[in-house]
C-alpha cells in the first residue's frame, strides 16, 4: 500500500477544490444559457437582481478575493468618506458614498454597454486567474487577516483554503438566486 505524500494530498486537494468551484460555476452560467442581453438585464422579482449582474457580481467577488489570497489585505479597503460612518452606510442615510460601494451596486446591474457574452468571457477569464493563482500558491494554509468591515469578524484570518471554500459557497448561493430568477423570467430550469 503506497501512503500519500503531504505534496499529494495538497495536490488532490487543489484538485477537489478546483472542481468544486468550476461546477458551482457551470451550474452558474447554466443559468443564462440560450438569454439575449436584454433578458440577462431583466428584473423578473422583486428583487433588484438580474441574471446577468449576478453573474457580473460573482465574477467580481471571485477576483477580489483571489488578489485578496495574493496581495493581501490591502486590496480589500472599505474606506468611507469623511463624515460617513458604518451606521450611515447600513441605514441608507449617507451623504456621500465612497467609490467602491458604487462599484459593487453596479456588479448587479446589467449596465447599457453590458453583453452577456462579454459577461461570460470576463468570467472564464477570472476563472482562468484563479486557477494559476491556486496553482501557484505553496501552501493552502496560507493565511492573512481579513479587512475591517462591518461584515467581517474582528480578528478573522483566513487561509487560501477558507478563501476558496468562501468563493465556492457564495457562487452556489448565488447560483440558487439565479435559477430563481431564471425561472421567474421563463420558466426554464437549470437542473
Amino acid at each position: 500500500m503506497t501512503v500519500p505524500t503531504a505534496a499529494t494530498l495538497t495536490r488532490d486537494e487543489r484538485a477537489d477544490l478546483l472542481a468544486a468551484l468550476a461546477g458551482a460555476r457551470a451550474a452558474l452560467t447554466a443559468t443564462v444559457r440560450d438569454l439575449t442581453d436584454a433578458q440577462a438585464g431583466e428584473r423578473p422579482t422583486a428583487s433588484a437582481l438580474c441574471l446577468g449582474g449576478v453573474l457580473k457580481h460573482v465574477a467580481s467577488g471571485e477576483e477580489s478575493w483571489l488578489r485578496f489570497v495574493v496581495e493581501g489585505p490591502a486590496v480589500m479597503t472599505f474606506t468611507l468618506p469623511d463624515g460617513v460612518t458604518w451606521a450611515d452606510i447600513m441605514a441608507g442615510t449617507a451623504r456621500e458614498l465612497p467609490p467602491w460601494l458604487i462599484d459593487r451596486e453596479r456588479t448587479f446591474q446589467m449596465l447599457p454597454e453590458d453583453t452577456l457574452p462579454a459577461i461570460l468571457d470576463r468570467y472564464a477569464r477570472v476563472a482562468a486567474r484563479t486557477e494559476e493563482i491556486v496553482a501557484a500558491v505553496d501552501d493552502l494554509s496560507a493565511a492573512q487577516p481579513v479587512p475591517e468591515a462591518p461584515w467581517n469578524e474582528p480578528g478573522t484570518v483566513l487561509s487560501v483554503r477558507a478563501v476558496l471554500m468562501h468563493v465556492i459557497a457564495e457562487t452556489r448561493q448565488h447560483t440558487g438566486h439565479a435559477e430563481i430568477l431564471r425561472e421567474t423570467l421563463d420558466r426554464r430550469t437549470t437542473t
